[in-house]
C-alpha cells in the first residue's frame, strides 16, 4: 500500500508550503492541513538547519485569507499575511450552495459562478508574489459544458484559460466529466485524479459479505460516456462489465436537452450478482435510479452506486424510496464537495474521505516529486482486496 513515508521526498521544496481554502472549502482544508502538519512534524527535525527547508515545519499551513462582500453584493479578496516565495495550494468547492451573502438586503445562495469569482479574487490578491500557484478544484467548474454541439459557449475551456492567464501553474481536479478539456491549456499542468481506490475501500469497510469475482459481481456504467471508469473498475477487481446507453428523443427539447426515452443495457447477465454502478456524479439521481431499477428487473442482487460527486440536486426522497424498496443497497460519494447533514445521516450512505489523498498529492508536488504512482491506485487496490479476503481490518 502506498504510504506517505514511502514517497520519495528528497527534492528540495519548491517553496514554503501555503494552503488557502477559499470560502466554502474550510472543512476539507482543515483535514488536509492536519495531515500535512503531522507528517512534517515527524520529518521536519532532520531539515531544521537547512535554509532550503525554511518554513517546512509549522503549526498550520493555512494562510489567512478572506473574501468579504459589500452591501451591493460586490466583493474583494484579501490575504492577511505575506505569501512571497510560497508554493500556494488554493482549494475551492464550486458546489457549496450552503453559503449565502447579502445583496441589497436579500439573501443569495452562492452559485458555482460566485465561487469561481472568489477563487480569482484570491489569486488576484496574491498579486504575483507567490513562487507557484496551484489550484485544487475537485469538481471542475463548468465541466459539464465541455463540448460544443451547436452555437453555444465552451465555459470550461474559457475558465481554464482564464486561470492560466492569471498565473496558475497547475490545476488538479478529480474525475473530470471529460478529461479532454485539458486540451484548452496544453502547456500547463492539469491532473484529473480518480477516486476508484477510495470507493473500493469504502465498500469493503462497510459490506462484509462481498464475493469479488466475475461469477458474483459486475461493474456497470450508467451511460456510454462513463465506460472507461467501469472498464477500469472491472479490470482491477477481475469482474465483467456492462453498460447502459440512453435512447433519446431528438425530435424535442425539454429543459435544454433531448429527453431520455429508455435506458438500453449491453452486457452479460446480472442475475444473482452484486452490482457496482460507477459514475462521475449523481445530479438529480433520476438516471442512477432508472438504471438500478432496470438491473433489478434483470434480477440483480444488491446494487451499489458510486459517484465522485454527490450533488443530489432534487433532494434525497427518491433515494430513500429506492432504498426502502430494495432497489439500491448503498450509495458512495466523496467529501470533495459539500455534503448536507441529511445526506451524512442516511443509513445507506457511505462517505469516502479524500483528504489524506489530497494531502499526499500536495506534499509530493511541494517537493517537485512525481505523482504518477499516486494517480495509479491499482497496487493499493490489490492490497486492500487481499486484506479483505484474509479477513483483516481495512
Amino acid at each position: 500500500m502506498l504510504r506517505r513515508e514511502e514517497r520519495n521526498l528528497e527534492n528540495i521544496p519548491v517553496g514554503a508550503l501555503g494552503l488557502i481554502p477559499v470560502t466554502g472549502c474550510e472543512e476539507l482544508g482543515d483535514h488536509i492541513n492536519d495531515y500535512l502538519v503531522k507528517w512534517r512534524s515527524e520529518s521536519g527535525p532532520k531539515h531544521k538547519d537547512d535554509v532550503a527547508f525554511t518554513g517546512y515545519e509549522r503549526d498550520t499551513f493555512i494562510i489567512d485569507a478572506a473574501v468579504p462582500r459589500f452591501g451591493s453584493g460586490e466583493a474583494k479578496g484579501i490575504i492577511k499575511e505575506s505569501v512571497r516565495g510560497k508554493d500556494l495550494y488554493l482549494l475551492v468547492d464550486v458546489c457549496n450552495y450552503s453559503l449565502t451573502y447579502s445583496l441589497s438586503g436579500n439573501i443569495n445562495h452562492m452559485s458555482p459562478d460566485d465561487h469561481f469569482q472568489n477563487l480569482k479574487r484570491v489569486i488576484a490578491a496574491v498579486g504575483g508574489k507567490a513562487r507557484r500557484i496551484n489550484v485544487i478544484m475537485p469538481f471542475l467548474y463548468e465541466s459539464r459544458q465541455h463540448k460544443r454541439t451547436g452555437r453555444e459557449s465552451l465555459d470550461c475551456a474559457l475558465a481554464l484559460q482564464e486561470l492560466v492567464r492569471m498565473g496558475v501553474d497547475n490545476i488538479i481536479t478529480f474525475d473530470a466529466h471529460d478529461p479532454r478539456v485539458q486540451n484548452a491549456i496544453p502547456l500547463n499542468g492539469f491532473e484529473t485524479v480518480p477516486s476508484t481506490y477510495q470507493f473500493i475501500k469504502g465498500l469493503l469497510r462497510n459490506v462484509d459479505d462481498l464475493q469479488i469475482d466475475s461469477d458474483h459481481m459486475m461493474a456497470i456504467s450508467p451511460d456510454e460516456g462513463g465506460t472507461n471508469r467501469a472498464i477500469y473498475l472491472a479490470n482491477v477487481l477481475g469482474l465483467d462489465m456492462g453498460m447502459f446507453y440512453k435512447r433519446r428523443d431528438y425530435t424535442q427539447i425539454v429543459n435544454g436537452r433531448n429527453p431520455i426515452v429508455a435506458h438500453e443495457f449491453l452486457g452479460s447477465s446480472v442475475e444473482g450478482k452484486d452490482v457496482i454502478i460507477i459514475d462521475d456524479m449523481i445530479s438529480s439521481g433520476d438516471s442512477i435510479i432508472e438504471v438500478a431499477t432496470e438491473l433489478k428487473r434483470r434480477k440483480a442482487k444488491r446494487i451499489f452506486a458510486a459517484a465522485t460527486f454527490g450533488l443530489f440536486t432534487n433532494g434525497m426522497d427518491k433515494f430513500d424510496k429506492a432504498y426502502e424498496e430494495g432497489i439500491i443497497s448503498g450509495i458512495l460519494t466523496t467529501n470533495l464537495i459539500y455534503q448536507t447533514p441529511e445526506l451524512l445521516s442516511k443509513p445507506y450512505y457511505i462517505n469516502c474521505d479524500m483528504s489524506k489523498y489530497i494531502a499526499l498529492i500536495i506534499d509530493t508536488l511541494n517537493h517537485d516529486g512525481s505523482i504518477s504512482s499516486i494517480l495509479n491506485p491499482s497496487e493499493r487496490i490489490q492490497n486492500v482486496l487481499q486484506k479483505y479476503k484474509n479477513g483483516e481490518k481495512i
